[in-house]
């Protein structure tokens, strides 16, 4: 019996990289998990790269009405969640002096609004002793420059995680954040080559993680292994923004 089975997991943001890995090993742990993604034919991609016990919902998790749908939906098929991962968000470069609106909005959107109103709109359907976990960043740790608005938004995730830790204790809801550091996934191979070899040059183990290793955290976090860990941030990142 897998360590999360009969249990109802959300994740969002889930058709690429550690999402996608962490909805693989929930299933392969015996959980029933919902992915979402906005783009349908990435969705219908991944819903086919997992195999089972797995439905894509199409969305964008900035978009209350897609969350609404997507609780619905839930509703009508499981009735419950045991498990919210809130991966859904966006990076980008932006010094100060070159912020723009459309910048700053685009990452407070995502990083922060989405994850609020998901966990938000997850709660009535929460079971007592759910496990609620976000994915945050050590950027919000270091100061990297150039990664301000990004390093505020991931640390927005923090103080919530405090805070929620307070508010759900008495549904024993567990709310963690998980810090991934230099990432093998599109995500962070998609940036500038010499920022990349910059971050990888700072980790102390000498190589970027695998989305395997994001998962094997999260499926931690997710089941009762860690059934007296909340509030905190695991940071998965080689050392780096440890040392």
């Amino acid at each position: 019996m897998g360590s999360l089975e009969n249990k109802v997991a959300v994740i969002t943001g889930a058709t690429s990289g550690m999402a996608l890995a962490i909805a693989k090993l929930f299933v392969s742990e015996g959980a029933y998990v919902y992915i979402t993604g906005r783009n349908q034919e990435k969705l219908d991609e991944a819903v086919k790269a997992i195999g089972n016990n797995v439905r894509g919902i199409q969305g964008d998790a900035a978009n209350l009405k897609d969350l609404d749908r997507l609780f619905d939906i839930i509703e009508s098929e499981q009735g419950k969640i045991d498990i919210l991962y809130a991966n859904a968000g966006v990076g980008d470069f932006g010094p100060l002096g070159m912020i723009t609106e459309e910048h700053f909005d685009k990452l407070f959107n995502l990083n922060v609004k989405a994850v609020v109103f998901a966990v938000q709109k997850a709660l009535p359907l929460f079971n007592n002793g759910g496990s609620i976990i976000m994915t945050g960043s050590i950027a919000a740790m270091k100061g990297f420059a150039g990664l301000g608005l990004y390093g505020a938004s991931k640390a927005a995730l923090r103080s919530l995680a405090r805070t929620w830790t307070n508010e759900l204790k008495e549904q024993n809801i567990r709310v963690n954040v998980i810090n991934p550091g230099p990432i093998d996934s599109d995500f962070f191979n998609s940036g500038p080559k010499e920022a990349q070899d910059f971050l990888i040059s700072l980790v102390p183990m000498g190589r970027k993680g695998q989305p395997q290793e994001i998962a094997s955290a999260a499926l931690f976090l997710a089941s009762d292994a860690s059934s007296f860990i909340t509030g905190i941030e695991l940071s998965v990142d080689g050392g780096l923004a440890q040392v």
